[in-house]
């Protein structure tokens, strides 16, 4: 059964009304799951999103959850949730980019990339990375690092499933593209 929020009375004082829109959407309970299942992976998505700025993506997973508490219909099951709180981030995310008009910047190294080879790797896959379109670094971000399955990514990224597939193609091949190393031209004998 899913959720709905009604609709407080006006004559209810604004605290009272706040609190009957919230007892009708989403318990503490449920959200601490959400929360404990989302936060990590939706703070990772947002900031490979936004180019490595963890003070925005932390602004932008705040936004997430503040608008997926005040969503009308919350799907009943914690994956349901999981999808709409990607859709809602990747949402806020375009509506960044265009606010700022962002193309894109390139991504940091990962902390976690070491020294040396492992550093350069990591560098030089965050400007692959970058140099997609950010649809295609959405897919490949939840085909990829989330695991979700065609028809899932289709619902969080709102394209047709059977055009999840070409997509990530493509994707992969610009990036396989990218990261190849430039061979050099022969000469004729």
């Amino acid at each position: 059964m899913t959720a709905r929020r009604v609709a407080a009375p006006r004559w209810l004082s604004p605290i009272a009304a706040r609190a009957a829109s919230s007892a009708a959407g989403l318990h503490e309970a449920a959200f601490r799951e959400l929360y404990a299942h989302t936060a990590g992976r939706l703070l990772g998505f947002l900031i490979c999103r936004t180019g490595g700025d963890r003070s925005a993506a932390e602004d932008l997973l705040q936004e997430t959850y503040y608008r997926l508490l005040r969503a009308p219909d919350l799907p009943c099951d914690l994956e349901g949730r999981t999808r709409l709180a990607f859709r809602i981030a990747i949402n806020l995310a375009r509506d960044r980019d265009r606010r700022e008009r962002v193309r894109e910047r390139p991504l940091p190294p990962s902390p976690a990339a070491g020294t040396g080879c492992a550093r350069a790797c990591a560098a030089e896959l965050g400007d692959a990375l970058a140099a997609l379109h950010p649809r295609e670094r959405d897919l490949l971000w939840l085909a990829y690092v989330e695991g979700a399955s065609h028809r899932e990514i289709a619902a969080i990224a709102g394209v047709r499933e059977a055009s999840v597939r070409p997509i990530l193609y493509r994707a992969r091949r610009k990036i396989a593209a990218l990261l190849r190393p430039a061979r050099p031209e022969r000469s004729e004998p």
